[in-house]
């Protein structure tokens, strides 16, 4: 009963009006500060902001200053250059590693440590990285209280969310704390994080221009998702696993794309 009343909120829920990506974390101690002030800054060199699938739920997003992020960084799905930033989550071994290369300079678990919530906020040249931690199963059957976080890359005037190992439905404060969302990378297998039917709720609640299916392990089990979603999302099917995107770019209608890169 409390998994529908909390999907009905959802889809009642009124879309938020901001200017640029809410701000999530605030006080916690794991706040850094690469930049000053709470505006990110615009890199001069244009708008564009490029994201690659590199498999499984890694993607790297590259700023238009060239910042480097790599999300659900695992060590294996990763691009030939270190990244800058890199997020994990800890479901699974294939979301984290314990010896990442030293030569990343921020390295963000998404999950609570020693007792400790995570709670980001980095500024870096023109990107910030903030988070919204949530709840996942255990393999007993139980929960872990914050044991995943949906990570939110502001840049270029964009929203950017990864949902990490998703395990639930948003409740209506979160998604106040996450404001805007203009692309959302969102796992789809259906089994392991939420399940599809659920994912679309998720998906009708956040309201992004565009969606990048991960996490789904056979082409078989994409394809039931596309075609769950055709009603509500064109539906683009790529050759390429990289992908431009700028604020001026974003698609009129709510779309769909699906990367080569890796199940």
């Amino acid at each position: 009963m409390r998994r529908l009343l909390a999907a009905a909120l959802l889809l009642l829920l009124p879309r938020l009006a901001v200017a640029g990506c809410a701000p999530i974390a605030s006080n916690e101690p794991r706040v850094w500060r690469a930049a000053a002030g709470d505006v990110v800054p615009r890199a001069s060199g244009g708008d564009t902001v490029t994201l690659t699938f590199l498999g499984h739920a890694s993607f790297e997003i590259v700023t238009p200053a060239g910042v480097r992020i790599v999300t659900d960084y695992n060590g294996v799905n990763r691009p030939s250059t270190p990244p800058d930033i890199a997020t994990m989550n800890h479901a699974h071994g294939t979301h984290y590693t314990l010896n990442p290369d030293p030569r990343i300079a921020h390295v963000l678990h998404g999950w609570a440590e020693n007792g400790v919530v995570p709670r980001y906020d980095l500024v870096l040249q023109d990107v910030r990285v903030t988070n919204l931690p949530t709840n996942i199963r255990t393999w007993d059957g139980g929960s872990e209280a914050n044991g995943n976080s949906i990570f939110v890359f502001e840049t270029a005037g964009l929203c950017i969310a990864h949902l990490g190992h998703l395990h639930h439905l948003l409740e209506p404060a979160d998604l106040a704390a996450l404001g805007r969302i203009d692309v959302v990378m969102v796992p789809v297998d259906g089994a392991w994080t939420l399940g599809q039917a659920d994912m679309a709720t998720v998906l009708d609640a956040l309201q992004p221009h565009l969606v990048l299916p991960m996490h789904y392990f056979t082409r078989d089990v994409l394809t039931r998702f596309l075609d769950r979603m055709r009603d509500r999302y064109a539906i683009e099917q790529r050759d390429s696993p990289t992908l431009e995107l700028s604020r001026s770019t974003l698609p009129a209608r709510p779309t769909m794309v699906a990367l080569p890169g890796g199940y």
